[in-house]
């Protein structure tokens, strides 16, 4: 079965919220310090996205990817945001956009950044240490433009904006 792209609603918060913690389990292990992922982490991913479904705004999007009755993906932009001192460099931005390992090359990322960003210019933050989602980026017109953040807690996680 395909899946497809939708809002989601507030009774699928804590879905949404295992599933972002399951991603970043997938993708980000490996830089992030033992004990990372503790409760009070997941906690605050039920905490935030009950708190996103529960006051949508318009000028948020959210959208989930769905196979066989089961969120895969998730993916969220908003107005822009820059460091402290600097300007945004577009006026959207892709917050989020985290699909199962198990989904990828299904379409699944594609289907989603189409939908939240569209064609338009944005702005988006990646890890530096995901050739994986940097590549995404590139094939949809995304640049690197040099600034990056660390994170003191995370040495390892560093990251870097690309822009389009």
């Amino acid at each position: 079965m395909t899946f497809i792209v939708r809002v989601p609603d507030l009774a699928e918060a804590a879905e949404i919220a295992d599933l972002h913690v399951v991603t970043w389990r997938e993708t980000y292990t490996h830089l992030l310090p033992e004990g990372f992922f503790d409760e009070e982490y997941v906690q605050g991913r039920h905490l935030l996205w009950r708190r996103l479904l529960e006051n949508p705004r318009e000028e948020w999007r959210i959208r989930v990817a769905e196979r066989d009755g089961r969120i895969v993906g998730l993916a969220t932009s908003g107005p822009s945001t820059a460091p402290e001192g600097q300007d945004a460099p577009r006026e959207r931005q892709l917050y989020m956009l985290y699909v199962l390992a198990s989904e990828y090359g299904a379409g699944v990322g594609q289907a989603l950044l189409d939908e939240v960003v569209g064609d338009e210019p944005a702005v988006l933050w990646v890890a530096k240490e995901n050739p994986r989602a940097i590549a995404f980026y590139r094939r949809n017109g995304f640049a690197f433009d040099g600034v990056e953040e660390a994170y003191p807690d995370v040495p390892a996680l560093v990251d870097a904006r690309m822009v389009r």
